[in-house]
C-alpha cells in the first residue's frame, strides 16, 4: 500500500526564510505545505538590506523584477564619529553577479508582502495555513507528521509530509521539539530600533552611516519607500521606561541633528544582540533554517539574508533527492556547507560591531586605515566580496587559486541566434558544464559523463565573440567574462551547480563529486 502525504515538504514558519523555502520547492516541482502563526506580515522592519547574492537567487526563482520595484539602491557604507570624523568607508563596486548595485536597502514589510505575493502562483504546489502554530512534530522512517492548532477555533490538523523545515525564528518551536540547543551568547545591552517616515531628504542621507561610539554607536540607515532607521543602544542605567513615549525618544534623534522637519517617527521597539548557533541543523527528516539555526548580530545586514541562502540550498538539495537524482545522503551537505557561511558572517558581524563602538585597539586601528599592498588591485572587503563556499559538495581544492566553490559572474551572453540575456535565464535552473571555447563532454570520460548525465546535466561550449558557434546548445560570451575567468583559475571547463557555485574543474577532476 502506497503511504499517503499531504506534501513533500512541511514549512514551519512562513517568514522570509519559509518564503524562499516555498518558492525554491516550489520552482522545482516540489509540493509544500506551510504553517504561519501570524495571519498578518509582522509589521516592524527587522532586515534592512540584502544584496547581488541574494538578488541573484530572487533571479532564480523568477521574483526579482517584482522586488527590485520595491527596493533602492545602496549608495555606500561609511563609519564616523560624532564630530563628523570619517574613519573608515566602503564603495560598492560594480557587482559581477549580473546586479547593479551590490547592495540594496529595503522596507521589511514591503518586500515579504511581495513575496508572498508571488509564491500565490504556485497554488497547486504550494499550501499555506496562516493562524495556526505547530504544537508537536514526529518523524519516523518515511516522513514526518505535523500536528498544528488553528488559534481562532482551536481545532488541531494532522499533515503528512516527507521533509520539515523549521524556520520559525529565533525562539523556534521545531528547534525546541526536535531537542536541539542553541548555542552562544545575548548580550545584556538594551537596543532601541526607531523606524521614521520621511519628511524631506538631508545631506548624505542615502550612506549607510555607522555612528562609531564607545557610548552611544548607531546606525543610521535609508530603507525604501522613504523610510529610515536609526538603532541605538541604552547606556548603564536607561531602560525601555525612560522611552515610553515619542517625546522621550525624540531627544536621541535629535543628537544627531534630526529634527521633526526631516521625519515622523513610525515606530520604535526594544531588542538585545544575539550571537548563537544551533549545535545542529538536521535531526532526521527535520532540518533548522534562518534564525531556527543561528542568530547574529544586526552589523553585517546579513541575519536575513544568510536564512534566505539556507532555505534556497536546502530546497534545491531536497527536490533533488525526492525526485530521485540524488541519494537521500546528499542532505547532508546542506549543513555542511551552510554552517560555515553563517560563522563567516556571524563573526565578521561582531567584528564590524567592534569598529562601531570603538573597540579596536591602536594597531587594529592602523591596520584598518593601512594602505593597500597593491593600489591597483585591492582586496575587497569580506563585507562586499563575491559569495565562496568553503565547504560542501565539491570537487577539488578549496583555496584563493582554486575557482572550486566560487560562484560563477553573470554577465549578459548570447544564444547560438544572437538573443541576448543574463547568463542563468539561459542556463536554466539544472546542472550544467561550462567550457571556455571547447565543448565540456569532451573533456569526459565515459564514466564521468554517465554521471552527469544521471543529474540532467547539461553540456555548454562557451564560445568568444568574434568566433563562429557550431551548434544550439552554445552560448557567446559577448562582454568577454565567462572566459577570462575561467582563464584566470587555468581551467577550461567547470561544473556548475544549480545555485551557480562551481562544483568541480577539470584541472582538479570533473568527475561527480562524492
Amino acid at each position: 500500500m502506497t503511504e499517503h502525504y499531504d506534501a513533500d515538504v512541511a514549512i514551519i514558519g512562513y517568514g522570509p526564510t519559509g518564503l524562499i523555502a516555498a518558492l525554491t520547492l516550489a520552482r522545482h516541482g516540489v509540493s509544500a505545505v506551510a504553517f504561519e502563526q501570524h495571519r498578518d506580515i509582522y509589521p516592524r522592519a527587522r532586515a534592512v538590506t540584502v544584496n547581488d547574492w541574494t538578488m541573484r537567487i530572487f533571479q532564480s526563482l523568477g521574483v526579482d523584477e517584482p522586488v527590485l520595484k520595491q527596493i533602492d539602491p545602496q549608495r555606500a557604507l561609511r563609519w564616523v564619529r560624532y564630530d563628523g570624523t570619517e574613519i573608515f568607508r566602503v564603495e560598492h563596486p560594480p557587482s559581477t553577479l549580473g546586479v547593479k548595485p551590490r547592495f540594496y536597502n529595503i522596507y521589511q514589510p514591503t518586500m515579504e508582502a511581495t513575496l508572498r505575493d508571488c509564491a500565490t502562483g504556485y497554488e497547486t504546489l504550494l499550501n499555506v495555513h496562516y493562524g495556526v502554530e505547530v504544537v508537536r512534530l514526529e518523524q519516523d522512517d518515511t516522513g514526518v507528521t505535523v500536528i498544528s492548532r488553528d488559534l481562532a477555533t482551536g481545532a488541531t490538523r494532522s499533515t503528512r509530509a516527507r521533509y520539515a523545515l523549521g524556520c520559525d525564528g529565533g525562539s523556534s518551536t521545531v528547534r525546541s521539539q526536535i531537542g536541539v540547543q542553541l548555542l552562544g551568547d545575548t548580550l545584556d545591552v538594551l537596543w532601541i530600533v526607531i523606524d521614521c517616515r520621511v519628511k524631506r531628504w538631508w545631506p548624505d542621507r542615502n550612506l549607510l552611516t555607522f555612528w562609531s561610539d564607545k557610548e552611544r554607536p548607531v546606525v543610521d540607515i535609508a530603507l525604501s519607500g522613504a523610510n529610515h532607521r536609526w538603532e541605538l543602544p541604552l547606556k548603564p542605567g536607561e531602560s525601555e521606561a525612560d522611552f515610553a513615549t515619542r517625546e522621550q525618544v525624540w531627544p536621541l534623534l535629535k543628537a544627531m541633528g534630526v529634527s521633526e522637519d526631516d521625519v515622523e517617527i513610525h515606530q520604535y521597539a526594544f531588542y538585545r544582540h544575539h550571537t548563537r548557533m544551533a549545535e545542529t541543523w538536521r535531526k532526521g527528516r527535520i532540518f533548522l533554517a534562518g534564525d531556527a539555526a543561528h542568530l547574529m548580530p544586526p552589523w553585517a545586514g546579513a541575519g536575513m539574508q544568510t536564512g534566505m541562502r539556507d532555505a534556497y540550498d536546502i530546497g534545491w538539495k531536497l527536490a533533488g533527492v525526492l525526485q530521485g537524482r540524488f541519494d537521500e545522503r546528499f542532505l547532508d551537505t546542506y549543513e555542511a556547507e551552510r554552517r560555515p557561511n553563517a560563522a563567516f558572517y556571524t563573526e565578521l558581524a561582531v567584528q564590524l560591531g567592534r569598529i562601531i563602538k570603538q573597540e579596536l585597539s591602536e594597531e587594529e586601528q592602523a591596520a584598518l586605515n593601512a594602505p593597500p599592498p597593491d593600489p591597483a588591485n585591492p582586496p575587497e572587503p569580506p563585507l562586499i566580496a563575491p559569495p565562496v563556499l568553503a565547504a560542501g559538495w565539491l570537487r577539488g581544492p578549496l583555496n584563493e587559486t582554486s575557482i572550486v566553490g566560487r560562484m560563477v559572474p553573470q554577465p549578459i551572453v548570447g544564444d547560438c541566434r544572437g538573443a541576448m540575456a543574463r547568463l542563468d535565464e539561459l542556463l536554466g535552473k539544472d546542472f550544467v558544464l561550462l567550457g571556455d571555447d571547447v565543448d565540456p563532454a569532451t573533456l569526459l570520460s565515459p564514466q564521468e559523463k554517465a554521471g552527469w548525465d544521471t543529474l540532467g546535466a547539461r553540456y555548454v561550449a562557451v564560445r568568444p565573440q568574434n568566433k563562429y558557434t557550431h551548434g544550439p546548445a552554445e552560448l557567446v560570451d559577448l562582454d568577454e567574462v565567462i572566459g577570462p575567468w575561467l582563464r584566470k583559475y587555468g581551467v577550461r571547463a567547470v561544473a556548475v551547480r544549480p545555485d551557480k557555485f562551481v562544483a568541480a574543474a577539470d584541472v582538479s577532476g570533473l568527475a561527480v563529486p562524492a
